[in-house]
Order: C-alpha cells, then sequence, then structure tokens
C-alpha cells in the first residue's frame, strides 16, 4: 500500500508531497499528530515545492546577467548616492503592479547592472516573470526576428515578461530605425509590464541620443515620466569586488 501510494503520487507529479509523504512516514512525531494536520503539512509542502520550482525557472528564462544578485548585498555608502530607503520601497514591487519603471544611470562600473539584476531577481522570487537584455542584443534580435517572419511571436514573448531589464541603454550609436524598434518595444509593454533601463547617460542626455524628436518624445512620455531614477556615483566597484566568472553570476 505504501509503495502504491509512492508510485501514484509520482504519477501524478505531486514531488512535494510524496516527499511530505516519505517524511512523515519516516518520523514517529508525525504518526501523532490529527488527520488534518497532517494534511495542511504534506498540501504545504506541495506549494512550497511548485513554488520553488517556479521561481527555478522564472530564473533560467530570465537569463540575468548577474543570477546571485540580492538587494540583501547592495552597498550603500554615501559616496554611492544610494538611499536604502527607496531601494527598500523598490523590494515591495509596488512600481511592477503599478507598470512603473526604474531608471539606473550612473558611469562605468558604480553596479548599474547589479543593481537592476538585484531588482529583478527580487521581483521573480516574489512570483513576476522578468528578462535581461543588452541593447544591442534587443537590436539584433528585432532584425533576425523580422527577416525569418518571427518578430510578432518574439515581440508577443518580451510583453508577457512582468519586468524586462534593458541594459547598457546608449552605449552603442542608434540610427532612426533602431530608435524606433525600441519605441515599439516600449509602447507594447505600456499597460501591462514595467522596465528597468541601466544607462550611462543622464536621462536629460536621452533626446539628443535619440536623434529622432518624434521618437524621443515617445519614449520620455512612456518611460522617463512614469519612473522611479537612481543616479549611482563613487568609483567603479569593479576595484573594490572581484569579477565573477559564470557559475558565480
Amino acid at each position: 500500500m505504501y509503495q502504491q501510494t509512492l508510485d501514484q503520487l509520482a504519477e501524478l507529479k505531486l514531488k512535494g508531497f510524496k516527499e511530505a509523504f516519505i517524511l512523515q512516514n519516516q518520523n514517529p512525531d508525525f504518526l501523532q499528530m490529527p488527520f488534518e494536520e497532517r494534511l495542511a503539512h504534506l498540501l504545504e509542502s506541495e506549494a512550497l515545492y511548485r513554488k520553488n520550482n517556479r521561481i527555478k525557472q522564472y530564473l533560467r528564462a530570465a537569463k540575468l546577467k548577474y543570477r546571485n544578485a540580492f538587494l540583501a548585498d547592495i552597498e550603500y555608502t554615501a559616496s554611492r548616492n544610494l538611499e536604502r530607503s527607496l531601494v527598500t520601497s523598490l523590494a515591495k514591487n509596488q512600481w511592477i503592479e503599478q507598470n512603473h519603471h526604474v531608471i539606473i544611470t550612473g558611469a562605468t562600473g558604480t553596479g548599474k547592472t547589479y543593481l537592476a539584476c538585484a531588482l529583478a531577481h527580487n521581483a521573480i522570487a516574489c512570483g513576476y516573470t522578468a528578462a535581461y537584455i543588452r541593447i544591442s542584443k534587443l537590436l539584433s534580435e528585432i532584425k533576425l526576428a523580422r527577416a525569418d517572419g518571427s518578430y510578432l511571436s518574439w515581440l508577443k514573448k518580451m510583453t508577457k515578461m512582468k519586468v524586462l531589464v534593458l541594459d547598457d541603454f546608449g552605449v552603442s550609436a542608434l540610427d532612426i530605425r533602431d530608435a524606433q524598434e525600441l519605441l515599439e518595444v516600449i509602447e507594447d509593454r505600456a499597460g501591462f509590464g514595467s522596465l528597468i533601463v541601466t544607462s550611462q547617460l543622464p536621462v536629460d542626455h536621452w533626446y539628443d541620443y535619440l536623434n529622432n524628436g518624434t521618437v524621443a518624445d515617445a519614449v520620455l512620455d512612456r518611460l522617463v515620466h512614469n519612473s522611479y531614477r537612481l543616479n549611482l556615483m563613487g568609483e567603479s566597484m569593479r576595484k573594490m569586488n572581484p569579477p565573477l566568472n559564470d557559475q558565480e553570476r
């Protein structure tokens, strides 16, 4: 009977329930508990297993540059110009529920990407989907998707992500077509999801960088005017911390 029950749980793919059931049968303390409490323990174990498994799947799909980036590890030295209270507020994820955005600016090495990944990781841990992509790769993927006719399905995939991290905005020059493609991604997510944008360029330089008045007005209207802005300062964090290898990220 015991083995038959295990086989049935395996067939039903109730792995968390199965592991808890084995534990209950190996621990005499559980045998003294009322049936309702034992059942509650089994159900809670299954729910927790599914939640943790979902988070693992979301993390794999997100392809964060720093997979082990955590808000708890953020440094708040005075020179960084980073307010703990703001990060604590963002950690509650209300900005995601409200479809607001986060813009992180600062010089190279000040920790923009790490902070962006930490915010995305926190969102994933709370059950939101997320994805990370550099602007240059985003534009390359758009060109390939348009060439092979898969653009609409690609755009739908991007739109489904509740949080989309766009890294290194402003690093490479944009032509008019690139700017329009970027606008379409931003516009298609309007009212559905949130963006985290990192950039070496101060926000007041974005209009000139986009080099297209119409597109620039649209981007600033949909992104900048509906965002939390963090401007990181100080020395490069790379001087203080050794680079992570692929397994550590």
